[in-house]
């Protein structure tokens, strides 16, 4: 069984690596920030290219240029052209007047499912005002393997639904031992999200490239250590194209009088 994994990693990998040296022979180059990520920028157009495992999303500012890549690829690998995107990484892509609209609506009715909460009531916040959690003060969950599993599930939804990203990263840090208040914080979650299925990133065109961000923090929230939180958001005119956030380290200040 190894042995055959082994054949199948080295045969992706080759794959890949002709793939590589085909797009760079098309003008390509690679991301810095992801190996599957290839650009090509010129003065007439600009071209993405991305890969995952036997997947390619080729995405342009210029129909003719797309599909001469499309061709260009078919010489040299048996291709399959579906044409627009409407389905990708179990990412839901729905072509709109104003541009795309991404969401993961069946995902998310499968984690319903998953969690049996299909037809739970909906709740309007994902997360009640002011609550304040601790790894003290409550019995532990009884089924931890499912506390994980959900909240490593949340987490991808969160590439769709950034409103959440603070409430999973809160119950991601009491993965080790789970407790029954951190499971009735989940169960707000999934309630939020019964609700509002259909939510996602609408990504609008724009003749605008104005790059803004936003940041806030908050103050020693955490009851067992004190440390605080803090996150940013960066927008390209209206749309979100990053976010993140992190738990700040202790600092301590030394005071003579």
């Amino acid at each position: 069984m190894q042995i055959t994994q082994i054949l199948i990693w080295i045969k992706a990998r080759a794959w890949f690596e002709k793939l590589c040296n085909a797009l760079i022979a098309f003008g390509f180059i690679t991301a810095r920030s992801n190996q599957s990520w290839f650009i090509r920028i010129t003065t007439t157009h600009t071209i993405f290219v991305l890969v995952y495992v036997d997947d390619i999303l080729v995405i342009g500012c210029n129909n003719e240029r797309v599909q001469t890549i499309i061709n260009q690829l078919n010489k040299s690998f048996t291709l399959k052209d579906l044409g627009e995107v409407n389905y990708f990484l179990g990412i839901q892509v729905r072509h709109t007047t104003e541009g795309l609209h991404l969401s993961k609506t069946k995902y998310i009715k499968d984690l319903l499912c998953k969690a049996k909460m299909k037809f739970a009531k909906s709740s309007g916040t994902p997360m009640t005002s002011g609550l304040k959690l601790s790894a003290y003060g409550s019995d532990p969950v009884e089924n931890g393997q499912l506390y994980r599993s959900i909240v490593g599930a949340l987490q991808y939804v969160t590439i769709t639904r950034p409103e959440i990203s603070y409430c999973v990263n809160r119950m991601c840090q009491f993965m080790q031992n789970p407790l029954e208040s951190y499971w009735k914080s989940i169960k707000r979650i999934l309630r939020h999200l019964s609700g509002t299925l259909d939510y996602g990133l609408h990504l609008r065109r724009s003749s605008q490239l104005n790059l803004v961000g936003f940041c806030d923090t908050d103050w020693a929230t955490y009851l067992d250590d004190r440390r605080s939180t803090s996150g940013y958001r960066i927008f390209l005119d209206e749309n979100l194209v990053w976010c993140h956030g992190t738990l700040r380290s202790n600092i301590l200040f030394l005071v003579h009088l």
